[in-house]
């Protein structure tokens, strides 16, 4: 059935573990997450959520927003007033 579909070979259980990566991904909250997958032990986020390079990236652009403010200044450096 999943070569008929196009996907790789997987388990059943596999999908436990895009599903909690995916919430990761949307940036649901951990206790929310916890609840819609049925967990009861914080240590199943660990198992279970992967960060993957799309997690990071966001994390690092919303850092990167936080330390430095937009500049004013063009590709050339500031403006001259006249």
């Amino acid at each position: 059935m999943l070569h008929e579909a196009g996907l790789r070979e997987a388990r059943l259980h596999d999908a436990r573990h895009t599903d909690a990566t995916v919430l990761l991904i949307l940036g649901v909250q951990e206790r929310a997450a916890m609840g819609i997958m049925g967990w009861s032990s914080t240590s199943m986020t660990k198992r279970y959520m992967h960060v993957v390079d799309e997690v990071r990236m966001d994390v690092a652009d919303r850092v990167g927003e936080l330390i430095w403010e937009p500049s004013d200044e063009g590709e050339n450096g500031p403006e001259k007033a006249d």
